[in-house]
């Protein structure tokens, strides 16, 4: 189980609307219970977003960096990493 730091729970509490119409968190225990459930993964770049959407068969060909940042699934965290979170 990975364990999810305090930049990606506050980070995912500010920013689930971009994925979900209505808030599935509100505490950062709540956000970490979310995150383990849906098996949410953080990377340490843009490329390693890349390479998680192809593992997972998503067709991202052609999709700038600035497109996949702007996924609703792609939370941009401190230092460079991102958060990935399959609602």
């Amino acid at each position: 189980m990975y364990e999810y730091d305090e930049d990606c729970l506050r980070t995912f509490l500010e920013k689930q609307s971009q994925l979900f119409d209505e808030p599935v968190a509100i505490t950062l225990e709540e956000a970490e219970a979310f995150l383990e459930d849906c098996m949410a993964v953080v990377v340490d770049g843009i490329g390693e977003v890349r390479e998680f959407f192809e593992e997972e068969g998503l067709d991202i060909e052609g999709m700038s960096e600035e497109e996949l940042e702007e996924a609703s699934e792609v939370f941009p965290l401190p230092n460079g990493r991102f958060l990935i979170v399959e609602g």
